[in-house]
């Protein structure tokens, strides 16, 4: 669903998010990016995002963004814009992805289109839309160890040296089977196009309802990559004897889990805001990073 954002944009655009990537050249170009706002009298609220190493550990997200934000320029890649999302958490801040290099599938402009892009926004000719994120809980003997929401994916992985991991998977409370693969990937519409695509899942449109399990190199190939609901409520459990297994968020955060752990997957009831300008085009960008028609990256 997308929706106009030009009486947001006059209620006031005093104060941005300016999420930058961990990175000399992104810095600068956020430096001169904030005196270009300054001038404009716009107040900027800057994060940096840490090391782009998987953070291991139970630990909650970052500390949230300010709740009176009109919008949030993330300069970087999508793992920036993954962890910018995390930043923003539940408020209803959108965010626009400004990439450097060649366009991600979440990064809405390039680099040189900062400016321009960044007016179009401050006068309110874009519009919103809003992407569904996933709700992750982890029950450790019956008491909740992770509470998080994430846009892409929640990914279960087998470590280096560890067998194949049986996962096994119930929607509504009801059995729906043992997966016994090196991993399994559920995901977004928008995570579509993250790992579960490389893992052979299908692409889905960020529009359309439903939730993805694509299973990581399966044992039995009739394993096939799932879409249902996006109302379904997903439960994993490991298999007993399993080991070294690895739960990932957005990519961004890991644990390590065990046999005892209880999973729960489920739409969140907050989605990510993002904006979209008139001229740039979901397919165009499909086509072009998954070089369809001989386009290039």
């Amino acid at each position: 669903m997308k929706t106009p954002s030009r009486n947001r944009a006059q209620a006031g655009t005093r104060r941005v998010g300016l999420y930058v990537k961990n990175d000399p050249r992104a810095a600068a170009r956020a430096d001169e990016f904030t005196a270009w706002l300054k001038v404009r009298g716009i107040q900027v609220v800057r994060k940096i995002s840490p090391p782009g190493a998987v953070r291991r550990g139970p630990a909650g997200g970052p500390v949230q963004a300010p709740a009176d934000l009109f919008c949030t320029f993330v300069l970087g890649g999508d793992g920036t814009f993954l962890s910018a999302v995390r930043w923003i958490g539940d408020r209803e801040i959108p965010l626009l992805g400004v990439k450097f290099g060649d366009l991600g599938f979440l990064a809405e402009i390039t680099e040189e289109n900062l400016h321009e892009a960044a007016e179009r926004v401050l006068r309110g000719d874009y519009t919103v839309a809003r992407r569904a994120r996933l709700e992750v809980r982890v029950d450790r003997r019956g008491k909740p160890l992770v509470n998080e929401t994430v846009l892409n994916d929640v990914v279960i992985n087998r470590g280096a040296l560890a067998r194949l991991a049986n996962i096994i998977t119930h929607i509504n409370g009801h059995y729906l089977t043992t997966f016994r693969a090196d991993g399994l990937i559920v995901s977004t519409p928008t995570g579509s196009t993250a790992y579960a695509l490389a893992a052979g899942g299908p692409v889905v449109h960020p529009k359309v309802p439903g939730l993805i399990l694509t299973p990581i190199c399966p044992f039995t190939l009739t394993n096939r990559p799932l879409i249902v609901p996006d109302e379904v409520e997903i439960t994993i459990r490991l298999d007993k004897d399993s080991a070294d297994i690895i739960l990932t968020l957005d990519g961004q955060k890991g644990l390590q889990i065990t046999e005892g752990d209880v999973i729960t997957v489920r739409k969140s009831s907050h989605p990510m805001l993002l904006i979209l300008l008139p001229d740039r085009h979901y397919f165009d960008v499909l086509k072009a990073k998954l070089r369809w028609s001989g386009g290039r990256v």
